[in-house]
């Protein structure tokens, strides 16, 4: 347990911003089930919102380092890869 006040402070600041993290993480991946849904589903305009949506989302998270920035081009490339291999 932490004994100082400096200790005591990066603990709470620690705590707060692991829950803020993780509401972020839940969003994304949100966004990512949305275009999976749509691409499952077959439809080519639908999922081509949900990508325009979620593409933003993945360059924020990946810049606030939630997620590395390699994760966030790989999920991109492979998601507009199968929206562009739908007919």
């Amino acid at each position: 347990m932490a004994n100082s006040a400096q200790a005591k402070k990066r603990a709470r600041q620690s705590e707060k911003r692991r829950q803020h993290n993780a509401s972020r993480r839940s969003f994304l991946r949100t966004r990512l089930k949305n275009v999976l849904k749509a691409i499952d589903a077959g439809d080519k305009s639908l999922a081509a919102e949900a990508y325009a949506l979620a593409a933003p989302v993945l360059d924020k998270m990946s810049g606030n380092k939630i997620i590395h920035a390699n994760k966030a081009a790989r999920y991109k490339s492979r998601l507009s890869a199968r929206i562009q291999k739908m007919s």
